[in-house]
């Protein structure tokens, strides 16, 4: 099954190919429970985002910046899972994570599990440019944030009733299951895949071969004990090298971290002389779905080229490639 929502690079752009991809989760996006108004919103703010991130590329602007900048706007956004709107603990907290990659430099910056940050992917920046460190978690991560000036913010921040009732939901179906088995790993597993991932991200090649790439997420509804996915783990769910590609990851963060997806994709096309398509499209329609992985990543190259793929009904995604119009997709064919 070949990728679809790739997109080459113009000829008029060949010199300083240029670019920015996008996405806001992978999961059951089923067009019958998508109303026009609630699929127009979606749209509208993919292509805010997206388009944030372009102007800054057009004039000549750092990958870095430009993915921050489209990942504040779904950040800020109560229709993804990061930032505001992200889902509940099961304990009906919110915890965040996030990471970034620098593809010029190899650094990278991550937290984890952060409760009181507004845009974690800022804080990423952070622990990237301002410490010795990858990542940091919990209230660590949150003391470092004030010593580099970010205010926290209260936790109430990121509620949203559509994710309260979604956590509702899904500890109804826990408590049911851990009655039926007396186990932890059946609960889990008894959640449908919209409860399990859910996540936004930002990939860009700029003018000067930069490439950099960044996600951040709430996590998974109704997780217990300190649980962390791929979003912050870099080569799971980042991960970024000039000269080769830049990949964000969406989707049950555990086998992203089991199967390395994000590194992966640009091992494939570092030593296998893969093209993005194909290796992006092999990673996530073979190897993750034949160990049982469900999600997509978005992924761009040294060359411009965007490769969406994703083995679920939906993902919200765009992309935008030097002076052509934005893409916004949802579904396989539009």
């Amino acid at each position: 099954m070949l990728s679809l929502g790739a997109i080459m690079p113009s000829s008029a752009d060949t010199k300083a190919p240029y670019g920015i991809a996008i996405h806001g989760g992978a999961g059951t996006i089923s067009k019958a429970k998508l109303t026009e108004e609630q699929e127009q919103a979606y749209r509208d703010t993919l292509e805010e985002a997206v388009n944030a991130g372009h102007r800054i590329l057009a004039r000549g602007g750092d990958s870095l910046d430009a993915i921050k900048a489209a990942i504040n706007i779904l950040e800020d956004s109560p229709l993804f899972n990061a930032g505001i709107g992200a889902v509940y603990t099961f304990d009906g907290a919110h915890e965040l994570d996030a990471s970034v990659m620098d593809g010029n430099t190899m650094n990278a910056g991550a937290v984890a599990g952060v409760k009181h940050i507004k845009n974690p992917i800022d804080l990423a920046l952070l622990v990237m440019n301002k410490s010795d460190h990858v990542m940091l978690a919990g209230s660590g991560a949150e003391e470092f944030a004030l010593v580099q000036g970010m205010p926290l913010v209260p936790g109430n921040t990121f509620d949203t009733d559509s994710r309260y009732q979604q956590l509702l939901d899904a500890k109804a179906k826990i408590n049911a299951a851990e009655s039926a088995a007396k186990d932890f790993q059946a609960s889990a597993t008894s959640l449908d895949l919209d409860y399990k991932f859910g996540t936004v991200g930002a990939v860009a090649l700029d003018k000067n071969g930069n490439l950099a790439a960044g996600t951040s997420t709430g996590g998974m509804t109704a997780k217990r004990f300190g649980r962390i996915g791929d979003s912050p783990v870099i080569g799971a769910g980042t991960y970024a090298e000039n000269g080769v590609c830049a990949v964000s990851a969406t989707g049950h963060g555990e086998y992203f971290i089991r199967y390395h997806v994000a590194g992966d994709i640009c091992a494939r096309i570092k030593y296998q002389q893969k093209n993005v398509i194909q290796a992006a499209d092999e990673v996530i329609n073979q190897r993750l779905l034949d160990a049982g992985g469900s999600g997509g990543v978005i992924a761009i190259d040294a060359n411009g080229n965007v490769a969406t793929p994703f083995n679920t009904e939906g993902m919200y995604r765009a992309s935008r490639v030097g002076k052509e119009e934005p893409v916004i997709m949802i579904w396989r064919d539009k």
